[in-house]
Order: structure tokens, then sequence, then C-alpha cells
């Protein structure tokens, strides 16, 4: 039990159950019960890492998540962030985070990882960065993969956070984990367990319950729902990144 991590997790169990979030996990069994991993996990929502690291919940695990520095800098989700031993992010400078990371893992943790980086406005899997497998190939452990649906309806880019009572249905799906040779090509890694999460995504959703109505906004156009395309949403969020970009860039030059 940990001082800060155990009381987390059952403070987040009571706010999903007042939620009335219903959780469905397939493939817990296929967590690691000693050493470490690096979990790899798509991203549609907000509280994707909370949902993810219930899929660990079985084995005994707890799971590190890599995520970006400011919510460190938090005055409440900071120390607790911290507390738990989360791993913080500085795009800025990213060799400390990666070093972080793979310490962790040489130590025998499960560090989670979103490799889109950033949360996919179309629900469907965006590009993914090597520096997942590049992390798993250093500290000699395998790859992790895990997908979830359902998230996208609780709160994510571009629509209002629904956090009261929806009684949304969740589902998470843990891969057997994928080895990552000393020798191997971190890009290829990268596209091999991206096609493995292409397909357990595909067998998630086909499995879920239909959207339909105000719910096909949290649907992929390719599925027939409202959804931004991939080409679409790539292109929103390279506006905001140019307009993150002009802002920071209009601070500079002030002297903030």
């Amino acid at each position: 039990m940990e001082l800060v991590y155990s009381p987390v997790i059952a403070f987040a169990r009571g706010i999903f159950a007042m939620q009335g979030l219903r959780f469905t996990i397939v493939g817990d069994e296929n967590v690691p019960t000693t050493g470490g991993a690096v979990m790899v996990v798509n991203h549609i929502g907000y509280m994707d890492f909370t949902y993810a690291g219930l899929a660990a919940q079985g084995s005994g695990r707890l799971v590190r998540f890599m995520a970006k520095d400011s919510v460190f800098k938090h005055p409440v989700s900071g120390p607790l962030m911290r507390g738990m031993h989360h791993i913080p992010v500085d795009r800025t400078a990213g060799a400390a985070s990666y070093r972080a990371a793979v310490d962790a893992l040489r130590a025998g943790e499960i560090v989670g990882v979103f490799p889109e980086a950033t949360i996919s406005r179309s629900f469907e899997l965006k590009g993914f960065k090597n520096g997942a497998a590049r992390m798993a190939q250093e500290a000699g452990v395998p790859i992790l993969p895990v997908v979830i649906w359902g998230s996208q309806r609780v709160w994510t880019k571009g629509h209002p956070k629904r956090l009261g009572r929806t009684n949304t249905p969740i589902s998470i799906s843990v891969g057997e984990p994928i080895p990552v040779p000393a020798d191997a090509d971190p890009d290829q890694v990268t596209a091999e367990y991206k096609a493995v999460m292409q397909h357990m995504l595909d067998v998630l959703r086909s499995t879920y319950e239909p959207l339909t109505g105000a719910d096909l906004k949290f649907l992929p156009a390719a599925m027939g729902g409202t959804a931004p395309t991939l080409a679409e949403a790539t292109r929103l969020d390279d506006e905001e990144f140019a307009e993150r970009q002009r802002k920071a860039d209009e601070r500079r030059n002030r002297g903030d």
C-alpha cells in the first residue's frame, strides 16, 4: 500500500461509482505481476490515465504515468502526481523525462505512455512516436498494449465535460506483452505494436453499445459518426499548436 496512490485509487473508484461508470476490462491477466513494462495506451479522453490504471489493479500493480509537467505545477494535482511517483514530461527538455522513465522501468515499475502524445479528436489512432519502443528497448522490458473505448463520452477535447451520473460504459482491453529485442528498429517496433492496438481497438468497438443521436459526435467518421476525420483532426491540432506558439512568442517578446 502506498501512502498517496492507494487512497487516490479508493477515492477515484468512489467517484466512478457516483458517476455510474460501467467498466469492462478484458485481458487484465496479461499485466505482468512483477518487473517493468511500458504500458502504451490510446488517447481519446482527459481521464484515460485514471481508467487505464484500473487494468493493472487485478495484478496488484501501480502504473507510473508520464504526463505533461504543467499538471505537476498545479497546487492540487501537483503534490498528488508527485506522491504517486508519476513522471513529469517537459517537452522542451525531454531527455530528463526519458531518463527518469527508463530508470523507473529498470527498477521494475510499469510506466504508462500515450504514444500519440495528445488526445485524438477523431477517436482514431493518430501517428505514434517511437519513444515508448526506445524506452522498452533500453530498459530491457516489454511493451504492454492497452486500448480504451468510451472514455471520450466522459470528457474529451472540444466537448463539454460530462462528470455527473452518466452511467457511461467504458471498455478496456489489455494485450499480451510484446518483447522488444535489443537490436530491433524502434520505428518498426512502434509500427508493429500500433497494428496490434488497432486490431484490439476494432474488436473493442465492435462489442460496445451502438452510439446514436447526440452521441454520434463521439464516433469516428469512418464508423458513421460525426467526429472529425483523422485528416481534419490533424489540421485542428496543427492550428492549435500554431496558436500556442504564437502566444508563447508574444509572451517572450513582452519579457513575461
